[in-house]
Parts: C-alpha cells; sequence; structure tokens
C-alpha cells in the first residue's frame, strides 16, 4: 500500500507499534520495522542513557525506519531529544504535553514529527505546532488517555474534520478488520500497543503478557481520573485506588498510593497483584503470544480479506 503515511515514514505497511512504557525496548521496535511496519522505541520508562542504547541496538538489528516516542513532560526531555538528535533518529512521536515545545527543533534537524491527541482542540495545535501527522488515540486505549472519553469511533471523524494532516488511529485496534474500520473513518496508519505488548519480542514480563492474554471483557477500567485517567487491568492495586476514589481522595492522596515505579513493578518486574498493570479493553480479544512479524502479517492480511469482502457488498 502506498498512501501519506507510509509515504511519510518509508516504509512498507501503514502498521505503527506504539512506544509503550517498559514493553517497547529495541527489540520490538526492530522487529515490527523488519516486518514492514514501523516499530517505536518507548523512552517513557528509559533513563536517557538507557535510551541512547535501545537506539544504537535499534540501529543495529534493523536497516529500516524506526522511531522514538517522547512523553513531553518527562524530566528529562531536554536530553532525550539530545540523544534523538545525536544518534539521527529520522521519526519522532511526541505525547503528554504540547507539541510546540519541541517540534520545531525535532523538524530543523531533518526529523519527522508525530503528536498524540484525544480531542480536536489538541489536533488543531498539534497542526498549527507544524507536525507531519497526528495519533488520534480513543478511550478504548490503554495507559495514559484522554479525560473526555472519546471512542475511538466517535474521535476519528471529528479529527479528519479538524485537520488536513495524515491521521494514524489508536485505541481498540488489533486486527485487520478494525484497521479497515478507521480507514473508512478518515485514518491513514493505526498505531497499535496492545496487540505487540502480547509479543515475543516485548520487554514485559511474561507473567504481564500471560495476563494480558487471560483478560476478559470488562477486565480492564479507566482510573486516576483526578491525576492522569490511565487504563489498567483490574487486579488488587486497582482496588485500592477504586476504594479510595470511592470515597473522595484527593489527588495528593491517590499519588501516595500510585508511588514510584508502580508500572514498572507491574509489567516490567511481573508482580501482578500489587503492580500497575496498562492495556487497553481490545486484550479481551487477543489469546495468544506471537513474535512481532507474525503479528504484522496477520493483520495485514486480514485488512486485506476484509476489503475485498467490503468490495462485494
Amino acid at each position: 500500500m502506498q498512501n501519506r503515511v507510509t509515504q511519510l515514514f518509508g516504509i512498507q505497511y501503514p502498521i505503527i507499534q506504539a512506544g509503550m512504557i517498559w514493553n517497547s525496548g529495541w527489540r520490538l521496535a526492530s522487529a515490527v520495522s523488519n516486518a514492514g511496519g514501523l516499530g517505536l522505541i518507548g523512552s517513557g520508562s528509559m533513563y536517557p542513557e538507557v535510551l541512547k542504547e535501545h537506539i544504537v541496538k535499534c540501529k543495529q538489528n534493523t536497516q529500516k525506519p524506526f522511531g522514538v516516542n517522547v512523553p513531553i513532560m518527562y524530566p528529562d526531555i531536554d536530553k532525550h531529544i539530545q540523544i534523538i538528535i545525536d544518534e539521527g533518529v529520522k521519526i519522532v512521536f511526541s505525547s503528554a504535553g504540547n507539541p510546540a515545545i519541541w517540534t520545531k527543533e525535532l523538524k530543523s534537524h531533518g526529523i519527522t514529527v508525530v503528536h498524540v491527541i484525544s480531542n480536536s482542540k489538541f489536533a488543531m495545535k498539534a497542526s498549527e505546532a507544524g507536525v507531519d501527522a497526528v495519533v488520534a488515540e480513543g478511550f478504548e486505549a490503554g495507559g495514559h488517555n484522554g479525560k473526555e472519553e472519546t471512542t475511538t469511533l466517535c474521535l476519528l471523524p471529528m479529527i479528519k474534520d479538524a485537520v488536513q494532516i495524515p491521521i494514524i488511529a489508536a485505541g481498540g485496534i488489533a486486527s485487520g478488520k478494525a484497521m479497515l474500520a478507521a480507514f473508512a473513518l478518515g485514518a491513514e496508519g493505526v498505531q497499535i500497543g496492545t496487540r505487540f505488548v502480547a509479543s515475543i519480542e516485548s520487554s514485559g514480563h511474561v507473567e504481564f503478557k500471560k495476563k494480558l492474554i487471560n483478560t476478559k471483557e470488562g477486565d480492564t477500567i479507566l482510573a486516576l481520573k483526578k491525576l492522569t485517567p490511565v487504563r489498567l487491568i483490574k487486579n488488587e492495586f486497582y482496588k485500592q485506588v477504586e476504594e479510595a476514589e470511592n470515597r473522595g481522595a484527593t489527588a495528593e492522596e491517590l499519588k501516595n498510593i500510585l508511588g514510584r515505579s508502580r508500572a514498572k513493578k507491574g509489567m516490567f518486574e511481573g508482580d501482578m497483584i500489587e503492580g500497575e498493570l496498562e492495556v487497553g479493553q481490545i486484550s479481551a480479544h487477543i489469546k495468544e503470544i506471537l513474535p512481532a512479524a507474525e503479528i504484522v502479517k496477520n493483520i495485514w492480511g486480514e485488512f486485506c480479506v476484509a476489503l475485498e469482502e467490503i468490495k462485494k457488498l
């Protein structure tokens, strides 16, 4: 396929692997890129020196385009940006902050910039900041989420009306059929997170991957709305959050419950009881852990079959 997204990144398929904290290291990013998609290193859980190591190893393991996801509110964002520039990374997906802060600097070094948004207001701000594309992420997505709780199905047409730059859909997408639905609503690419967490190359703990593929409908929920909304698998940690929220806990008290390294404890170290387990609603549809290349192949193959079926209607 050739469209604005594949041309923008120089990739074969308009399938982007999300840059997820504790799950998206160089092994996953290089595997997805080698399979024809776009792999992203998730820098939000990396110290600067760790990010540099992952970029170097990714370059050693793929000759194809890959990128780095950068949360703008990250404490050492300036160090991350400098490493990205110094190491010659050509694609950056920014999130969790104002894209106007770094877009101009990145683009001055020939870097393609994409920003993650959850509503049309921020889509327009991102476009005005000069980004090359936006990721429209719906309420179904895992991890940090928009406060409006707008679903992908509703969000995409609104973003399509708001901006002229390419739109990449995210949230609730793990199959070729869902990808085709996103395209019907105006997307030209998809960003997929949860499906790639359940891959062999994901750096998430094996117990986290097993937990993901055993989730059922209703096993995830959007929590911590007084801080930053985040979609979690329900476990003992979530029950603590739920109890606190039900009695009207302050944001400060919720911060204390969250503590430090809660996400690392769950997703990277494998504590399924007290750890923070971030996955999307689509986890209930995922039943096996597969190589990343096979996931890309399956999604693209199903997309093509579904497209032919739709043409018959």
